[in-house]
């Protein structure tokens, strides 16, 4: 068949004929040792693969080529992203929803779950906790209502969160995962100095997506499938994509996911910024074990590492959801950004309470123990926000990326947003760890050119300048 990636209908660019004939074309050659050893090599040459190809290695079925599949996403992220880890934070506003989606806790009909929505005031308490623990960069979430969460009260609360400013703490970027929407308010949330747009398709198989989505306005396949699209549209250029596995066949899932990307890159000219990759679990209300399709731990990990080494530019998310365990295989499968000390209630930060929890946390140590966590296996835990400030970001961003250069603003950036948290939030055995890690890295510097911008950036340490960037 002819696949027309570059239609705008979601029916044409997700098209679950080619989905169906690729996952067919990826078993017929999941032993195809020559085939798979071809796209691997292609996958060395840094600038992707289709999603057939990428479903070819995901099927694999030959032990040793899976190991080199593994090693290289390992390789690959790190010629990326290098050792930097960004952190971020979700931030409930309100768990009011008009949807009917059986796998969320949210939907209509629950009513166990109490009903709660922030006012700025509480918004503002929230930050506060939040920038108390060292945090930068928060994720905004909220049910989808018409009436109780209105555009004008995500605008507001937008506002409210960049406004403060408490001891030495600042939320520098504000990312955004709440539901589809038109192109006008995609507008008004990028003159709001939104950072990512996120959106989940939860299923991209249009049949399943609709029996889960039963009422409400999610209901709509090709209006929720099509939002990116309106997002760029509306001068938002960089968004964020993820399914919620367990829902559908995993393979299906992978090969939509995908071809969404290329079509987002072919159309808009800039791929994916990110790329999440949650896995239903527990919630009030939500029995994982009611869903069929629910993803053993190995199998996450090679679509993982199938993502990784299919979109090497783009950056990968994972949650709290999963469990320290679990997050730290991740990480060395292309892993390029984890959430700490998360908390998925709505007013969690300030009350820790679990009653308006989307979802259930595998990993709930706080901030400072993940931050140790990861100094201790060498990653550089980074708050870094610079590339949305500096105009980084969409087609320029990915430019940088592409080419292996973004390694040079992002990694300087890294270790001083580092120093900044050690010196202001972390604890005596953080700190000292910290600090090694620092110094370690600023004597291993092998680019000259990182190595100059670095040094440029500890002469602006030394002379007490804060939030300085490259």
């Amino acid at each position: 068949m002819t696949y027309d990636v570059k239609s705008l209908k979601a029916e044409e660019f997700i098209s679950h004929e080619e989905i169906l004939e690729t996952l067919k074309y990826a078993q017929e050659n999941k032993t195809n040792a020559e085939l798979i050893d071809q796209i691997i090599e292609k996958a060395k040459l840094w600038h992707g693969l289709t999603h057939r190809e990428a479903s070819v290695l995901l099927a694999c079925e030959l032990p040793d080529r899976n190991e080199q599949i593994f090693k290289l996403a390992e390789q690959l992220k790190k010629d990326f992203y290098g050792n930097r880890i960004v952190l971020f934070a979700p931030l409930y506003l309100s768990n009011y929803c008009v949807n009917g989606c059986v796998y969320c806790p949210y939907h209509v009909k629950n009513k166990h779950i109490p009903r709660k929505k922030l006012t700025q005031e509480q918004i503002k308490a929230e930050v506060i906790a939040l920038q108390d623990m060292g945090h930068k960069r928060l994720a905004l979430e909220a049910g989808e209502d018409p009436v109780n969460n209105p555009i004008e009260y995500i605008l507001e609360s937008i506002h409210t969160i960049y406004s403060i400013k408490h001891k030495n703490g600042a939320i520098r970027r504000v990312n955004v995962n709440i539901a589809a929407t038109t192109v006008e308010n995609y507008k008004k949330l990028h003159e709001a100095g939104i950072g990512t747009y996120i959106l989940f398709q939860e299923t991209y198989n249009k049949e399943s997506y609709e029996r889960l989505h039963p009422t409400g306005p999610k209901h709509n396949y090709a209006y929720h499938t099509e939002a990116m699209d309106r997002a760029m549209e509306g001068g938002i250029d960089d968004v964020g994509l993820g399914v919620l596995y367990g829902l559908e066949n995993y393979a299906y899932e992978f090969a939509g996911l995908l071809m969404h990307a290329e079509h987002l890159e072919a159309v808009h000219g800039v791929g994916p910024h990110t790329i999440s990759v949650p896995r239903i679990c527990p919630a009030d209300d939500i029995d994982p074990a009611s869903f069929k399709d629910a993803l053993p731990d190995d199998i996450f990990a090679k679509i993982i590492a199938c993502i990784r080494v299919s979109t090497p530019y783009t950056g990968m998310i994972i949650s709290t959801r999963e469990s320290q365990r679990m997050r730290e295989r991740a990480l060395h499968l292309g892993i390029s950004q984890i959430s700490g000390a998360s908390s998925t209630s709505v007013g969690g930060y300030v009350v820790r309470e679990t009653e308006t929890a989307q979802f259930d946390r595998a990993d709930t140590r706080t901030l400072d123990e993940v931050i140790k966590w990861l100094i201790d296996m060498n990653y550089i835990p980074s708050f870094c926000t610079a590339c949305y400030r500096a105009g980084r970001t969409g087609d320029r961003f990915m430019d940088l990326c592409k080419s292996k250069q973004i390694l040079n603003c992002c990694h300087p950036n890294a270790l001083m947003t580092l120093k900044e948290y050690l010196e202001d939030y972390a604890s005596p055995e953080t700190k000292q760890a910290g600090y090694e890690l620092i110094k370690r890295e600023l004597n291993n510097i092998l680019n000259a050119k990182v190595r100059e911008v670095c040094e440029d950036h500890l002469e602006h340490i030394a002379k007490g300048e804060r939030d300085f960037r490259f």
